[in-house]
C-alpha cells in the first residue's frame, strides 16, 4: 500500500479515537448529573416552631411546601422526616438528633434560633451551639452542598412581639443572630437563604400570620418556600 494512503488511514483512525473519546466522557458527565437530578431526595428538617409550623396544618409547614415543589419539578422525594418543636433552642436541638440519629439523608436542613433570643440565653452560647448543629447536620448529609440553612424571621413585626418587647429590639438582635448564621455558612460552603425581609415585609397584613398572631401562616411559608426552591434546585443540581 501506498505509504502516504498507509498514513492518512492511520491519521482518519486517530481523529475517530479521539471523537469515541470525547463523546464517551460527555456521556459520563451527562450521566452524573442526570443521577443526582433523578435520585430520590430524602429530605431531614431541623429546627424549632417556625419548621414545624405551629398553628398551620402539616402540608402548609414551609417543609412539606417545599417538597410539593421538588415533586412538581419532577423531583422524586423519598421521605420527609421533621426534628423541630415549639420552644426549641440549639441546645434542645442538639439533644433531639443526639437522641434520634437520624441516618440515610441526602439534603438537610436547618433553622433555629429564635428561642435562643426570645429567652435572652448568652449570645455566645447560641454561636458555639449553632456552629455545633452546623457540623452535624454536614455529618447526617455527608456533604457541605447538601445542608441549608434558613435564617430566623423577625416576630416583633407581630402583634405578640409588639405586646411582649420592643420590636426595635427584637428587630436588632435577630440581626445579631442571622448575621452570625450568615458569616458561618460563608465559612463553610452551606447555601444560606434570608427570608426574614419577608416577614417584615407582611408584618402582621391580612392572611400573613396563624391564629396565634405570632407564627407565619401557610400563605407566608409559601412565599419563604418560593425563595428557598431554586437555591436548593441548584443545589441538587451540582
Amino acid at each position: 500500500m501506498n505509504n502516504k494512503v498507509l498514513i492518512f488511514l492511520v491519521f482518519i483512525c486517530a481523529l475517530g479515537a479521539c471523537s469515541s473519546d470525547e463523546q464517551s466522557i460527555t456521556h459520563s458527565e451527562s450521566e452524573d448529573k442526570s443521577e443526582i437530578l433523578t435520585k430520590s431526595i430524602k429530605y431531614l428538617a431541623l429546627g424549632d416552631s417556625y419548621t414545624i409550623g405551629e398553628g398551620v396544618q402539616d402540608s402548609k409547614r414551609w417543609p412539606n411546601q417545599l417538597v410539593e415543589e421538588f415533586e412538581s419539578n419532577d423531583l422524586s422525594v423519598d421521605k420527609l422526616d421533621i426534628i423541630a418543636k415549639t420552644g426549641w433552642r440549639t441546645s434542645d436541638l442538639i439533644n433531639a438528633i443526639e437522641t434520634n440519629n437520624p441516618k440515610d439523608f441526602n439534603l438537610i436542613s436547618l433553622q433555629i434560633g429564635v428561642n435562643n433570643q426570645f429567652s435572652n440565653q448568652d449570645f455566645e452560647t447560641f454561636v458555639e451551639e449553632f456552629d455545633l448543629l452546623i457540623q452535624k447536620s454536614t455529618q447526617i448529609s455527608g456533604q457541605n452542598n447538601r445542608v441549608f440553612v434558613v435564617s430566623i424571621p423577625d416576630y416583633g413585626v407581630t402583634p405578640f412581639g409588639n405586646s411582649w418587647g420592643n420590636p426595635e429590639q427584637i428587630a436588632s438582635e435577630i440581626d445579631m443572630y442571622n448575621n452570625h448564621i450568615s458569616q458561618k455558612c460563608s465559612e463553610v460552603g452551606i447555601a444560606f437563604i434570608n427570608i426574614t425581609d419577608i416577614s417584615r415585609s407582611l408584618g402582621d397584613s391580612e392572611g400573613a400570620l396563624a391564629p396565634d398572631n405570632l407564627h407565619p401562616s401557610g400563605f407566608q411559608y409559601g412565599l419563604w418556600v418560593e425563595k428557598i426552591l431554586p437555591v436548593v434546585l441548584e443545589m441538587i443540581s451540582e
